[in-house]
C-alpha cells in the first residue's frame, strides 16, 4: 500500500528537513567549539553538500507541485532564493559567515514551504 504524498505533506517534510538543517548548523558550531574531532566530522563539506542535494530534491518536488496545484509562483520563488543562499554558503570558508548564510538560507526556504502549505489551504 503506497502512501500518497500530497504537496502539503511534502512541504511539511521539507520544513522538518529545514529544521534539522538549522539544528545541525547551530549544533556544529557549538560542537566545533567544544570538541574539535567531532566537529571535524559534523562540519565536513560532504555533509553540507549531501544535505543541500536532499533539500533541492524535496524543494523541487514540493514547490513544483504547489505551482501546479494552486498556481502561485511566489512560494517557489522564495524557496528558490533560500536554496540559492544555502548553495552560496558552500562557497564560503568554514566559520561564522558560512553558518550565518546557511541558517538564513534554511529559514528562507522554510518560509517558501510554509507559504506553499498556506496557498494549498
Amino acid at each position: 500500500m503506497a502512501i500518497a504524498l500530497t504537496t502539503g505533506r511534502l512541504d511539511r517534510m521539507a520544513m522538518g528537513l529545514s529544521g534539522l538543517c538549522l539544528v545541525h548548523c547551530l549544533a556544529t558550531a557549538v560542537v566545533i567549539g567544544l570538541l574539535a574531532s567531532a566537529g571535524g566530522f559534523l562540519g565536513s563539506p560532504a555533509i553540507h553538500e549531501i544535505g543541500l542535494a536532499i533539500a533541492m530534491v524535496f524543494a523541487s518536488i514540493a514547490l513544483g507541485r504547489g505551482i501546479l496545484e494552486h498556481g502561485f509562483m511566489m512560494p517557489s520563488a522564495i524557496g528558490g532564493l533560500g536554496l540559492g543562499v544555502m548553495a552560496g554558503s558552500l562557497t564560503l570558508p568554514h566559520g561564522p559567515a558560512e553558518i550565518a548564510y546557511s541558517v538564513v538560507g534554511v529559514m528562507i526556504l522554510a518560509l517558501g514551504h510554509r507559504l506553499n502549505v498556506m496557498a494549498n489551504e
